[in-house]
């Protein structure tokens, strides 16, 4: 897998989440910044330290 992506949206009770298209992956986080930490770290524990995709991409919406 050489590319993943993420839907990010706007939570209710503040901040954003973010959940992988085609994958089991989901995530959420109070700021932009922290929630692409967020993203990167459960996908490093999801496909492992050598199996995960080399580019991952957050889209946005409103």
């Amino acid at each position: 897998m050489k590319e993943i992506v993420f839907l990010v949206e706007e939570s209710d009770e503040g901040g954003s989440v973010a959940r992988a298209l085609g994958e089991p992956i989901f995530t959420q986080a109070d700021s932009m910044e922290a929630l692409r930490d967020e993203v990167r770290d459960a996908v490093r524990c999801h496909f492992g330290e050598n199996g995960g995709p080399s580019v991952i991409r957050l889209h946005s919406t409103r």
